[in-house]
């Protein structure tokens, strides 16, 4: 028996939020590295776009939290490929607020980027995908503070936990033609670790990990183009955790310093 080879993205349209730095970055480069057209988005155009194997992505500046905007952004992509057989919704994030003194603003924002514009791109994705015999497959990059939240994350945090139920929900309703799944992520090593991490850039936050380590991006990248690919043709619905066997319970760190 031969297998296809199931990262092969040629010939395939991808889109990635906020695939301009970060995460979003990695994941653009790992499906242009498969061969795919990516499009990546983001407020404002980057110095430089990501790159595999002598090809770039596309970019086009959109704010995803208006809903006019999103669709821009898939007809663009439409317009520019000739279909879209992936989307990932990887813009979000947010900085730590104090819930008792924070503006209703911030809230506003903050749900608006984290669940409301997930939505907003999805919906337009949706509407194209439906069209295409092989439909598509869209991916919401979620976060462990929607099942476990932080002291300073909590309208990321809520956001974060609609994010996952909407995936669970609207795989309901688009199946068959569109797959739907989520992931959560854990702790990520980027350029920012060692603000958010500690002055040592995570070593100590390491200690808390099974895998004695921090995500890379390649890692949230790497189950994305699972989750696009024909080996996850049944997969629908699901929340991938890539968070290397979560956290050890505080009380079991208490307990077991080295």
């Amino acid at each position: 028996m031969t297998l296809p080879n199931p990262v092969d993205f040629s010939g395939r349209s991808v889109i990635v939020t906020g695939g301009t730095k970060g995460i979003g970055y990695v994941i653009a480069e790992t499906f242009l590295a498969a061969g795919a057209n990516v499009l990546v988005c983001g407020r404002n155009e980057p110095e430089s776009l990501p790159t595999a194997d002598g090809r770039s992505a596309a970019f086009r500046a959109t704010d995803v939290r208006d809903p006019a905007d999103a669709a821009a952004l898939v007809q663009d992509a439409v317009e520019r490929f000739g279909r879209l057989d992936v989307l990932v919704n990887n813009a979000g994030g947010s900085p730590d607020a104090d819930a008792a003194t924070v503006s209703p603003r911030f809230v506003e924002k903050i749900v608006a980027l984290n669940l409301l514009a997930p939505f907003n791109v999805a919906q337009a994705a949706n509407a194209v995908m439906q069209t295409q015999d092989d439909g598509g497959a869209i991916i919401n990059i979620g976060s462990v503070s929607a099942i476990d939240p932080q002291p300073g994350t909590a309208a990321y945090s809520a956001a974060k936990a609609g994010l996952l139920v909407l995936t669970k929900a609207l795989a309901l309703e688009w199946a068959p033609k569109v797959r739907i799944n989520h992931i959560t992520t854990g702790l990520i090593r980027t350029e920012a670790a060692a603000e958010v991490y500690g002055a040592d850039g995570g070593a100590a936050v390491t200690k808390t990990i099974p895998m004695e380590r921090m995500a890379v991006p390649a890692d949230i990248a790497n189950s994305c183009l699972f989750l696009a690919s024909p080996l996850s043709s049944y997969v629908n619905g699901a929340d991938i955790a890539v968070h290397g066997g979560g956290e050890y319970p505080a009380r079991y760190m208490a307990t077991h310093q080295d």
